[in-house]
């Protein structure tokens, strides 16, 4: 997509997020995945997503990190299958999280989850609620837009210009974090296929010893990734 307010360049968040996502305690509740190849996307049947917010989740990822340039994108990464195994298990049911009110909409980020809802029950109300103002703004739901009016309304949720109710506040965010962690997590919770992502950014994945290396600037690392499974990209 082309640069929405207040993004770094197109590609320019990947680098600066790999690390801190590929082996951090992100969403990452999922069953793995097998080691046989995967079912291809317009094959997939997901484990929560219904069919729309399927649709609507593969284009909104699409234009977040798009396919255009010179690394895979989301739908070569995968994300979508990430996000939906993600929602479907203890993370989109926030198993583990401190969910008692009271909720302010308007809270800082740093004072946590500000919403009733948990993250899978975020993403069944906010997308028909976007497809509906879509509907209305640009005359066909966020899926069916060309990619142009899908980069506007997906700047006016960034900037909080959609009429959504408070609950719905976090959900931009919501998305675009799930999506950089589909990105860059292990291959075995359903995204970074391959391990696409690390090989783009040079990342060496779960290495379990490179001590040499981190002192190392400006000098490319020879090898590449590992997955948590021991599989080699």
């Amino acid at each position: 997509m082309t640069d929405l307010p207040g993004y770094p360049s197109r590609r320019g968040f990947l680098k600066v997020s790999a690390a801190g996502l590929a082996l951090s305690g992100v969403a990452l509740d999922a069953k793995a995945q097998d080691a046989q190849p995967p079912v291809p996307l317009d094959r997939y049947e997901p484990e929560y997503l219904t069919a729309d917010e399927w649709a609507f989740v593969m284009a909104a990822t699409a234009r977040l990190i798009p396919s255009e340039g010179d690394g895979p994108g989301a739908i070569e990464a995968r994300v979508p299958v990430f996000i939906d195994l993600q929602l479907a298990g203890d993370y989109g049911t926030a198993d583990d999280w401190y969910m008692v009110g009271p909720h302010d909409a308007e809270a800082a980020p740093d004072r946590g989850w500000q919403t009733p809802l948990t993250p899978a029950g975020l993403y069944r109300e906010a997308i028909p609620a976007f497809d509906a103002w879509c509907a209305e703004t640009h005359g066909a739901a966020f899926a069916a837009l060309d990619g142009q009016a899908q980069d506007a309304a997906l700047t006016a949720l960034q900037k909080g210009e959609v009429p959504l109710a408070p609950e719905l506040s976090p959900f931009f965010a919501t998305l675009l974090a799930n999506t950089k962690e589909g990105y860059f997590a292990d291959p075995m919770y359903g995204g970074n296929h391959g391990m696409q992502s690390w090989v783009y950014i040079g990342f060496p994945g779960a290495r379990a010893a490179f001590r040499e290396w981190p002192e190392r600037h400006n000098v490319k690392y020879p090898l590449g990734p590992v997955s948590i499974k021991g599989e080699r990209a």
